[in-house]
C-alpha cells in the first residue's frame, strides 16, 4: 500500500447526511441557546451547522486537513463558529462548563469517552454517536464490566436514539446509536474517594480468582466476607461481571466503613499497574505491526 492511500483510511468516519435527522435529534437533546457545545470530528459540517443554531457557541474540532480549509469557508461568517485543527485526544478541554454532541469515529471511540470522563472539568452532557456494542459496554448490558462501573458514579448513561445504516454516507455495517453521558451532581462518590474507588473496582476486576469471595479475602476478613454474603446479599460465589453496579457501590461503601490500613495498601495504585500493562501490551502490538 502505498503512503498516498494513508491518509483516506486514517481519517475514515461515517457522516450522518441528514441535517433535518441532527435537528430532531438536538431538539430532543437538553442543549440551548446558553450552552458552549464541542464537535469532535465535523467532517463537512452537517452537525456544526445545525448546532450553530441551537446553542451559544460551536467548538469544532477536525483532524483531517483536507476538510479544514472546507469548514473555514464554510463558516467563515458564522460568529457562533470557531473551528480547530487538530487531533481532539490531545485538545486541552475548557474549564468552564460546556457539552459535548459529536459523531465520532468509531474506531478511538473508547479513548474519546475516556478521555471526556476522565479530565478534570467533564462536559456537562455528552451525545456520542458509536456502535451499539460500544454503547452497551458502556451501559453495562448484559453484565457490568469494569469499564462501566468507572463510569456510573459520575454520569448516567443513557441510549437517547437509534440509527438506520442509511442515516449515515458511507453506510456502516454495524448497528449505530447515540449514547448520551449526562454528568451527575452531586456524584456517587466523592470526590476524595474517587481514586480510591478506582482502585477498589479494578483490584476487583484484574485479580485472577474464581470468584468474588476469592478476590475480596486480600482486602476483608473471613467475619467481614460473611457479613458481605449474608448482610449486604452479595453472592461471593459470583465474578465480578455478575455484580451490579449498586452492588459495587455497596462493597466499596463497607470497604470505606470497615477496611484497614493493610487492606488500603493492598488496592493501591491498582488502577496505575493496569494502564501501566495496557501500555506495555499496546507497545508490543505496535512493535509487531
Amino acid at each position: 500500500m502505498s503512503f498516498a492511500l494513508r491518509p483516506s483510511i486514517f481519517y475514515s468516519q461515517n457522516y450522518l447526511k441528514d441535517p433535518r435527522l441532527v435537528s430532531t435529534l438536538l431538539g430532543k437533546s437538553s442543549i440551548s441557546r446558553d450552552d458552549i457545545v464541542y464537535e469532535i470530528g465535523p467532517g463537512k459540517g452537517i452537525i456544526t451547522g445545525q448546532l450553530a443554531r441551537y446553542c451559544k457557541h460551536v467548538v469544532a474540532i477536525e483532524k483531517d486537513p483536507r476538510l479544514i480549509a472546507l469548514l473555514l469557508q464554510k463558516f467563515a461568517h458564522e460568529p457562533g463558529v470557531t473551528i480547530r485543527e487538530g487531533d481532539f485526544l490531545q485538545y486541552h478541554l475548557p474549564r468552564r462548563p460546556y457539552k459535548v454532541f459529536a459523531n465520532i469515529p468509531f474506531n478511538i471511540t473508547s479513548a474519546i469517552v475516556t478521555k471526556l470522563t476522565t479530565t478534570e472539568r467533564p462536559p456537562e452532557d455528552a451525545y456520542l454517536t458509536m456502535q451499539k456494542e460500544a454503547a452497551c459496554m458502556y451501559l453495562g448490558k448484559p453484565n457490568e464490566i469494569l469499564r462501566s462501573v468507572l463510569l456510573k458514579p459520575w454520569f448516567e448513561v443513557d441510549i437517547v436514539h437509534r440509527f438506520r445504516r442509511r442515516d449515515f454516507v458511507p453506510g456502516p455495517r454495524v448497528e449505530v446509536v447515540m449514547l448520551r453521558l449526562h454528568k451527575r451532581g452531586p456524584p456517587l462518590v466523592s470526590r476524595k474517594n474517587r481514586q480510591l474507588f478506582r482502585d477498589f473496582v479494578v483490584y476487583g476486576f484484574t485479580t485472577w480468582k474464581p470468584s468474588m469471595g476469592q478476590i475480596l479475602k486480600g482486602v476483608f476478613s473471613r467475619g467481614q466476607l460473611k457479613y458481605i454474603k449474608k448482610i449486604l446479599g452479595i453472592n461471593t460465589g459470583a465474578t465480578p461481571t455478575a455484580l451490579s453496579f449498586e452492588q459495587w457501590l455497596k462493597l466499596f461503601e463497607f470497604f470505606l466503613e470497615e477496611g484497614n490500613r493493610q487492606a488500603m495498601c493492598t488496592i493501591a495504585g491498582s488502577e496505575k499497574q493496569l494502564n501501566r500493562r495496557q501500555k506495555q501490551l499496546h507497545k508490543i502490538h505496535r512493535t509487531r505491526i
